[in-house]
């Protein structure tokens, strides 16, 4: 177990704004993307607000609810089902339980209190407290709590329940109503304040609900399993030491792991309750059980002593929720006084990352100069920065012999703990190029549509239904800058087709920016690169590029820095000494240097460079991606055309684009293609053919219907219909933007 916590990096969450909520014990939280919405709870008296917690700004806010909003509840069940939140039962005011049941979409923080249909056999649940209530599918399950016997709420007469209930919801919103299914074995014993979760195993696709512990006169810590698909209960044999009986702990599922923290849990071997406060107490013990293996590992024992403050307190009655890998605990009772009128709680935040975290997405490009490149990447939920790597087809110099350049602040990582994030920039400033501007992630090249903004601010509603993010799977066009100059590689304008060599190791990344519905314009930013090139003639092939094979010493990788956004302008790259240069093609695991003692190596005109980055969290510094390949510009030639528009028709559609700075004289004309079907592509689908379909002055283009009927349906990644768009002044033609116009698949198929 000694081994095991020490493995742990608990992060005290120190620094945050907004309104926070005061300590409470027995409320519960709910996770929807990168935001916690807590419910409930009390301390002197019940809480009856909804707050929300943004990990990704550390900023709470109180989103203003309307509707049936639900009198302030304790130790309910409240579980989420995509963007709503289903709240059942609980403590409204002591002695008097609930069994109602609201429905809160938080797409418009609105509530509904819903009338669930009674059971066809017996009757539908009563007022209780305590219960579990967990989601899978379409149904909730209900399970166990305690109901007062009492009518009169200040004479409780406590009965522990071991019912079983099954709710159907209605697809979106609403509910059909409440079922008591016929289970088969025996059922648990009767408890509350236990938990209860629901795991798939992937190879097996069954899914088992699993209750741990709670109270029933005595603390319990045994494991019940219920198969869903049979309605089967069992008593599955476990490995290792099983948690001490407890309950008002919680438990949450990141894999296949079932962590459970804290709760109360009795001092003496027996576990019984009693009057006398020594003989039960809260614990800071955490643990896992492994679902695939039903093998307990102990993190953190209940007699470990934390005297630096590293670890969350003891406590129970806290809410814990899981954010991708990473578990977030807040407030609870810490139990040094138990008296119920004199509740002591927790103020603070903690949070664990339970595993690296993922790759991120390929390093897209959003523009290009002589001598630096803007770049972004898909942000990965719940990280502390981004390693960015890259490497260059030219050999690269050691740090001996090369003179250094001065050394700017920058977001890097310590290079004793790699946990640590230093002040400074959030990236690598840019150096000035006389030649073409580079723009600020902010401005005209990185456009992104209001309407797939995510508003959170703690004035405003949280618009998450039909709205995305940057990068969302949804999304409807995505564009690429092609990176080689036609005149400046030899390629001559005719009428003859053109090859344009393409990168292996940079397939068409996903959009960033909204869904095109109808005649709605969208923005288009640059994203991911490839190296090419683009010549004015009426058709063009796309054959597979072969990489020139490089000396060992040419591929080794060198850092660009450490980032704490997923965005970064890249004109230099760190060199490492020569008796290091082995370690720069690090792994996952390598420490990350101190970059303040390295020097730095600016970036060369004309010259390939090819990309990684990986993800770093509080257990390490994650896999990288895939690699992308980019070409800095040669002098004088223009850039490639930005913030394509693409405005959708009956019969047509609208290409526009805004101009490309212009190194050496004026813009003469501008070409467009379209990628469309051939022989070429059925025998090698990597070979695309483009049709010029627009060549002039001006800086849009319509594309006929009958053009679009030829077009060819790249499935390299998601269904999309590519264009190519290209400038030229009297130096020749430069980069192209590539635009993949993303298809649904019922419209692909048709093609």
């Amino acid at each position: 177990m000694a081994a095991a916590a020490a493995g742990l990096s608990w992060r005290r969450v120190s620094s945050f704004t907004g309104p926070v909520p005061r300590s409470r014990h027995g409320h519960r939280a709910v996770a929807i993307r990168e935001l916690v919405i807590i419910f409930g709870g009390g301390n002197e008296g019940i809480a009856d607000e909804l707050h929300v917690y943004n990990t990704a700004t550390n900023q709470w806010f109180l989103p203003a609810v309307r509707g049936d909003i639900p009198p302030g509840c304790a130790a309910h069940g409240f579980v989420c089902d995509g963007t709503r939140i289903l709240v059942f039962g609980g403590m409204v005011e002591y002695g008097r339980y609930s069994n109602d049941l609201y429905e809160l979409q938080a797409s418009r923080w609105l509530w509904k209190k819903v009338k669930p249909q009674a059971p066809s056999t017996g009757s539908p649940p009563c007022p209780r407290l305590g219960h579990s209530f967990s989601l899978y599918g379409n149904k909730c399950y209900l399970f166990g709590g305690l109901a007062n016997e009492s009518e009169d709420s200040n004479n409780n007469v406590p009965r522990y329940l071991n019912d079983f209930y099954e709710l159907e919801l209605q697809h979106g919103s609403g509910v059909v109503g409440w079922s008591i299914p016929v289970t088969k074995g025996i059922m648990p014993s009767p408890r509350e304040s236990h938990t209860a979760i629901v795991y798939c195993r992937k190879d097996l696709g069954v899914p088992k609900m699993y209750i741990f512990g709670g109270m029933c006169g005595c603390r319990l810590n045994d494991l019940w399993e219920l198969d869903i698909e049979t309605m089967t209960w069992s008593r599955p044999e476990t490995k290792g030491t099983v948690p001490l009986p407890r309950s008002l702990h919680t438990a949450n599922v990141i894999g296949n792991k079932m962590y459970v923290f804290g709760g109360w849990v009795p001092q003496s071997a027996g576990g019984e309750i009693s009057t006398h406060d020594g003989e039960w107490k809260c614990t800071g013990s955490f643990a896992y059980l492994n679902l695939d293996t039903t093998e307990w590992i102990g993190l953190i024992s209940d007699c470990q002593e934390d005297k630096s403050n590293l670890l969350p307190g003891p406590r129970a009655g806290h809410c814990a929720v899981a954010v991708g890998t990473r578990l977030y605990i807040w407030s609870g009772r810490d139990g040094y006084r138990k008296a119920w009128n004199n509740q002591v709680c927790c103020k603070d935040l903690w949070y664990l990352d339970t595993e690296k975290p993922p790759a991120p997405s390929q390093v897209q490009l959003i523009r290009a100069t002589t001598n630096s490149f803007q770049v972004k990447w898909d942000e990965v939920p719940t990280v502390e920065g981004y390693l960015l790597q890259l490497h260059a087809d030219s050999p690269v110099p050691s740090a001996a012999g090369t003179p250094g350049t001065g050394v700017p602040e920058t977001s890097v990582l310590s290079s004793q703990g790699g946990s640590s994030l230093h002040q400074s920039p959030q990236s690598l400033p840019s150096v000035p190029c006389p030649e073409m501007k580079v723009d600020h992630p902010s401005q005209a090249n990185n456009v992104i549509p209001d309407n797939v903004q995510l508003s959170l601010s703690s004035n405003s509603l949280l618009k998450i239904e039909g709205k995305e993010k940057v990068a969302a799977p949804e999304n409807k066009i995505t564009q690429e800058t092609m990176k080689n100059h036609a005149d400046a590689t030899g390629f001559k304008e005719s009428n003859a087709p053109s090859l344009l060599p393409v990168c292996t190791s940079s397939p068409q990344t996903s959009a960033n920016v909204g869904e095109l519905h109808d005649l709605e314009k969208r923005t288009v930013i640059p994203d991911a690169s490839v190296s090419s090139t683009v010549s004015s003639t009426q058709t063009m092939r796309t054959p597979q590029r072969q990489m020139a094979p490089v000396k060992s010493r040419e591929r080794q990788w060198y850092d660009v820095g450490i980032f704490k956004n997923s965005s970064a302008v890249v004109s230099q790259f760190y060199l490492l000494p020569e008796e290091t240069l082995n370690a720069s093609n690090k792994m996952e695991d390598a420490d990350v240097p101190d970059y303040r003692l390295l020097k730095k190596q600016d970036l060369f005109p004309g010259t390939v460079y090819r990309f990684r980055v990986a993800a770093i969290n509080g257990c390490g510094v994650g896999p990288f991606s895939k690699v992308s390949e980019f070409k800095t510009c040669i002098p004088g030639f223009p850039g490639a055309p930005s913030t394509v528009k693409i405005t959708k028709s009956v019969d047509c559609i609208h290409l526009s684009w805004e101009p490309p700075a212009s190194p050496s004289g004026n813009i003469l004309e501008y070409s467009a293609y379209l990628a469309i079907r051939s022989t070429q592509l059925q025998e090698n689908p990597n070979q695309l053919v483009f049709m010029r379909i627009y060549c002039g002055l001006k800086t849009s283009c319509v594309v006929t219907a009958a053009q679009l009927s030829n077009a060819h349906v790249d499935y390299t990644s998601r269904p999309a219909i590519v264009f190519r768009i290209s400038a030229k002044n009297e130096r020749g033609y430069g980069p192209a933007t590539q635009v993949r116009w993303l298809q649904d698949m019922k419209t692909s198929s048709s093609k």
